[in-house]
């Protein structure tokens, strides 16, 4: 009979534990959208300036509670026009440059979160909301070219259930481009790395679902 108690004691125990530990999720699928906005000869500093709309799939590998790798298809357009603008070009003094280019943008983002992302974790810190840094590299099909582009941004996400995320995602795209808007170096100025380059921002809100549970062996694991 001690026996017994003493196996359903330690049975109750194990899953009050289980219960408290909140399992971590190796995979999240989700999707995004929200504005987007060009930067380049037609727009040299307008945050925001004719905007459009962007949209795509997302999902993460998640590292740990404090790092992801984030993988994304997007969507979206550059478009702009040169003669809304103080710029003289040179050889183009009626300046009708009008565009408004397709855009397809596949990348990966390295996510660097402020606090341990998570929830029912307390005593190790994880936090349900918490904000990241974000840095990667991807590929820009736009106006027939197609280039290598840098995303570097920030972000917030929320864990409205131990399954369920939501976040908001802010990110400028540098293209290693001078053709996304069809403006190709009007100054004719020799162009470097990221100098005289068209670059393009998305805010994303998104909402993702967990899949595939990391399962511990202990509770301290």
């Amino acid at each position: 009979m001690a026996r017994l108690y003493t196996v359903i004691v330690t049975c109750l125990l194990a899953i009050s534990v289980q219960a408290q530990q909140e399992l971590e999720y190796a995979l999240e699928l989700g999707a995004m959208g929200g504005p987007s906005f060009y930067m380049g000869d037609a727009n040299l500093n307008g945050f925001y300036k004719d905007v459009t709309m962007a949209g795509g799939l997302m999902g993460r590998y998640n590292i740990n509670p404090r790092m992801a790798l984030k993988f994304d298809i997007g969507y979206g357009s550059v478009k702009g026009d040169a003669s809304k603008g103080a710029n003289k070009f040179p050889e183009k003094k009626d300046q009708k440059w009008d565009f408004n280019n397709s855009l397809l943008d596949v990348g990966c983002q390295y996510e660097l979160h402020f606090w341990g992302y998570g929830r029912g974790n307390s005593y190790k810190g994880h936090k349900r909301l918490t904000p990241y840094i974000q840095m990667g590299m991807g590929f820009t099909y736009c106006n027939k070219a197609l280039t290598l582009n840098i995303p570097v941004g920030f972000g917030v996400k929320y864990k409205i259930k131990p399954r369920l995320n939501v976040g908001l995602d802010w990110s400028m795209r540098f293209s290693l481009s001078d053709k996304l808007d069809g403006i190709e170096d009007p100054y004719k100025i020799k162009s470097g790395t990221l100098k005289n380059k068209d670059s393009y921002s998305w805010t994303m809100v998104y909402i993702s679902y967990d899949l595939c549970p990391k399962y511990r062996k202990c509770a301290n694991d």
